[in-house]
């Protein structure tokens, strides 16, 4: 089995209704290969997909939104964003106790979000498909 990652993100974020991209990599140093990138998704089709593919092999699956901008202004504030977010979660990280009780918050993190026991079903092409031509609508509306 292999490993997925993605964001922990609230309910009522703005991000959740972005496309989403699956990165797929070796999930150790010993494998040497080009990551495969596949996508845009909906969100819940690129976790089901990954969730699908590492479930059988060992691979490392990144699931991350995709964000469509439309001009190198909006470009740097999403990196200005990602750098102020890397800098308060060092500053989190470095402020905890790297040695509380991380296993048993990952168990009540699981149980309060209800962990399937297994891996999603992967979508079937249809729904893929539906899912495309939302994200299309979604790109072309953006900014108008």
């Amino acid at each position: 089995m292999g490993a997925l990652v993605t964001l922990d993100l609230p309910d009522d974020s703005p991000m959740l209704g972005l496309p989403w991209i699956i990165t797929f990599g070796p999930l150790d140093d010993a494998d040497e290969w080009e990551p495969v990138v596949c996508g845009p998704y909906e969100r819940p089709h690129a976790l089901a997909l990954a969730e699908s593919v590492v479930a059988e092999e060992q691979l490392m699956a990144v699931v991350e939104p995709l964000v469509p901008a439309l001009s190198p202004d909006e470009i740097r504030g999403e990196i200005a964003a990602a750098r102020i977010a890397a800098s308060d979660e060092a500053a989190r990280i470095e402020a905890s106790d790297l040695y509380g009780d991380f296993d048993d918050v990952v168990d009540e993190e699981l149980e309060a979000a209800g962990e399937p026991a297994g891996p999603r079903p992967a979508p079937a092409e249809a729904e893929l498909r539906a899912g495309f031509a939302r994200i299309a609508k979604l790109l072309t509306e953006q900014g108008s």
